[in-house]
């Protein structure tokens, strides 16, 4: 996992001065080249310890081999980047420079998504998923509109779903929900009350909650059930949101081809269900 990465998956689980260490890195990684352990230690009034220890905590042999890691992810833009098959941009081409940098944000930040939802715990919710017998699903504002195109998607695979953009209306239907339910939230910042207090409600009625939301520490996240985290990071807020929707949606794509495989049954039902909808657009 590049070194960035991980310390975004592990800093909801660090401790006060090891938050300050990550956010520190975070926020100045291109400039890590040229700090010491002792600068960085003098730059954060922490102890040089306290940065030794960080690094082997993360898995680093030390502060050096830290260092280097990052500086490698830098150079290669964060990391992987998709491979150019066209000429190189001329110099002052602005609009082709501003094309490849955002395809290669894009995919940076797709798969720093992967890496910070691990194979075991996609399946987990798919398992969940594919077991539950209805599927609750709620977001508001923009995030309802993801919210809405996957409830869509879930009723196409024949699972009993539904999806509310309005708080009150999935309050009220909270009243039918059993144990053996799922509610999917969707919230990019997860601290809207109004979400949390519809999760609480469907846990005490025995459903369980799997929330979609950035990859930072949140009320709706910390009392989920099961999370699904979305990571996007980008000086520019205009193109940090892009990368969240681009993100969020490859996440959920992700997710809906691995119900079609896991169960056959569902993919045939896909199949009948897109066929009943061309007729009746036909008629």
């Amino acid at each position: 996992m590049p070194p960035l990465v991980r310390i975004r998956s592990e800093r909801d689980h660090m401790s006060a001065i090891e938050r300050r260490i990550a956010d520190y890195i975070l926020d100045n990684a291109h400039l890590l080249r040229d700090y010491s352990s002792q600068q960085l230690a003098s730059a954060l009034g922490i102890s040089q310890s306290s940065v030794v220890k960080f690094s082997q905590k993360l898995g680093f042999k030390g502060y050096p081999d830290l260092k280097y890691s990052v500086g490698q992810a830098v150079a290669r833009g964060g990391g992987p980047q998709p491979a150019s098959n066209g000429p190189a941009p001329a110099p002052g081409d602005g609009y082709q420079q501003l094309q490849d940098a955002l395809r290669r944000s894009k995919a940076a930040a797709e798969d720093e998504t992967r890496l910070l939802n691990p194979r075991a715990h996609i399946e987990q919710i798919v398992a969940r998923l594919d077991r539950a017998q209805k599927v609750f699903v709620c977001g508001l504002g923009d995030d309802g509109l993801f919210a809405r195109e996957f409830a869509m998607r879930l009723s196409l695979l024949g699972m009993l779903t539904v999806h509310h953009a309005d708080a009150i209306l999935m309050m009220t239907n909270i009243s039918a929900a059993r144990p053996g339910d799922l509610m999917i939230v969707f919230s990019e910042f997860g601290k809207l009350p109004q979400l949390s207090q519809l999760s609480r409600t469907f846990q005490d009625a025995g459903g369980a909650v799997v929330s979609i939301t950035r990859h930072t520490a949140n009320p709706l996240r910390a009392h989920a059930d099961a999370a699904l985290v979305v990571s996007a990071h980008d000086p520019a807020p205009h193109i940090e949101q892009l990368l969240y929707r681009s993100s969020l949606q490859y996440l959920l794509d992700f997710l809906f081809v691995l119900l079609c495989q896991t169960n056959p049954d569902r993919e045939r039902q896909l199949a009948v269900n897109l066929e009943r909808v061309q007729r009746l657009l036909d008629s």
